[in-house]
């Protein structure tokens, strides 16, 4: 998980060993800062889509999830 500085929107950790171990920029920050073209990030969607795809297989599965879901 890499966190962003809410001020200065800098990079500022990432939770794999590599950062925590070396604290050097990782590959999970570089694809963070390099996500789009303009500095944004969309980290979640802002729309809820509840809809299930055609091929969806999560009946009889309880709490779990079939992988076209997922």
């Amino acid at each position: 998980m890499v966190t962003i500085d809410d001020v200065t929107s800098e990079l500022m950790a990432c939770t794999c060993p590599h950062h925590v171990h070396r604290n050097a920029f990782c590959k999970h920050m570089a694809a963070v800062e390099n996500a789009t073209d303009d500095g944004t990030l969309d980290a979640f969607s802002s729309e809820d889509d509840d809809t299930e795809p055609e091929d969806c297989e999560c009946e009889g599965l309880g709490d779990f999830r079939c992988w076209p879901c997922a």
